[in-house]
């Protein structure tokens, strides 16, 4: 396997927490012991051994079901987790009191790192249950010593009632949510009965122009958390003050980026799939996951002073492309594009087809747009702006703000129709 120069380099003592995890899998015999076994995999001693591991994802963790990567005897389990993923076999992770315990530490490190302290009300709108959303949010919020809202999704009402009364200071929310509550704070004109001053938002890649418009509706500072159900749940990463990418816990995970398509490990800044080994996890250790996500580590050090390494904003991921045309394309070139044109908002969905007469594929665009905007001449622009940049032309319409619909969850934008 080739590597990119300058690449950030695994430590020693990353080493010897990937060799004990190696050796413990082999041991328990679970879905990784026998594979690693199988391989004549013992153990890892340097870079090149820890190179010689073969990547795994999700594909694995479904192959494994329902506990095939359980690594610790089952009296040693407090809880499972599960993707929140709507295809094929679920993926469940079980979890130590050690497991559960170390995802708060590292969730409340990601509060303090967003300058977020135990005198913050925090306000948690992600689900609870097999999601690892609410849960850790609110895991993270009493290890902290904050006090904890969990309202779970939905009742908007409530939820701004909730939110006046108890005088939230920190809003927990998918972006798609954030956005909703946004607008709806808008609508009713209650934006000085909000004592909101920041925002942690995660679980779905957000646009620059959604960003502002939340940021600037709310009157708050807005903070990326990262994460994913099988290496713990959001919590491993975080931006700081300075907004120059997330730092992550490098002391739990060890962060690789390569290319998705050759598995080549990147160097640092250039954007890639980002794998994760986790270093110290018990109920069910990940050694080079592949995430799908992707990012870039940013080299040097944050501005802010902190030693953790950072991983830049979510760009997408690997598995989101979709082809029209023959062309490749990605939801946040889409966005780009939108971010271009004056007064159209960053919702959108997008429709793609074929037409068995004329034996070619059709993609339709819908967007929403302020009332100030004329409509005809925005769909032009937007096309235009597709043909040139992306040498694929959509069919635009545009609608008023507020007619595509609003999730309490991630929000779908992509309908791929040609296999219906």
């Amino acid at each position: 396997m080739k590597r990119g120069q300058n690449s950030m380099q695994i430590s020693e003592k990353q080493l010897k927490q990937v060799d004990a995890q190696v050796k413990r899998l082999i041991a328990c015999g679970n879905y990784y012991g026998k594979l690693y076994k199988k391989l004549g995999i013992t153990g890892v001693n340097s870079r090149e051994d820890f190179e010689k591991i073969p990547f795994t994802d999700k594909a694995d963790l479904r192959n494994a079901y329902p506990l095939g990567i359980q690594a610790v005897p089952d009296e040693d389990v407090v809880r499972i987790h599960s993707s929140s993923g709507t295809t094929g076999k679920p993926v469940i992770i079980p979890y130590t009191a050690k497991d559960v315990d170390d995802w708060a530490t590292m969730f409340a490190r990601c509060y303090e790192t967003a300058g977020i302290t135990k005198k913050d009300r925090i306000h948690i709108t992600p689900g609870y249950g097999l999601w690892t959303a609410g849960i850790g949010f609110q895991a993270g919020c009493e290890k902290l010593g904050a006090m904890a809202i969990p309202m779970g999704p939905g009742n908007t009402e409530k939820q701004l009632q909730m939110m006046i009364d108890l005088k939230s200071t920190v809003i927990c929310a998918t972006s798609s949510y954030a956005l909703l509550l946004a607008e709806e704070i808008n609508k009713r004109g209650i934006k000085d009965q909000i004592c909101l001053t920041k925002g942690v938002i995660g679980s779905e890649r957000w646009s620059e122009k959604k960003r502002e418009y939340i940021a600037r509706e709310l009157g708050i500072e807005l903070y990326d958390i990262y994460g994913l159900t099988e290496i713990y749940g959001p919590g491993i990463g975080v931006n700081c003050k300075d907004q120059t990418g997330m730092h992550y816990w490098d002391d739990y995970i060890y962060v690789e980026i390569i290319n998705p398509e050759t598995g080549e490990i990147l160097p640092d800044g250039e954007e890639g799939e980002i794998v994760i080994t986790t270093l110290v996890k018990e109920g069910a250790p990940l050694i080079r996951f592949r995430t799908h996500d992707l990012s870039s580590i940013i080299p040097g050090e944050c501005p802010c002073g902190r030693k953790y390494p950072r991983l830049d904003i979510i760009k997408g991921r690997s598995d989101d492309m979709f082809k029209v045309h023959g062309v490749n394309m990605f939801p946040n070139q889409i966005e780009e594009i939108l971010g271009l044109v004056d007064g159209v908002s960053s919702e959108y969905k997008v429709d793609i087809a074929h037409d068995e007469l004329k034996n070619r594929d059709i993609i339709m665009l819908t967007v929403e747009a302020e009332g100030r905007v004329d409509f005809e001449k925005a769909g032009e622009e937007i096309k235009n702006l597709f043909k040139s940049r992306m040498n694929v032309t959509p069919k635009v319409v545009v609608v008023s703000l507020g007619t595509l619909p609003r999730s309490e969850k991630k929000t779908k934008r992509i309908f791929d129709h040609r296999d219906d």
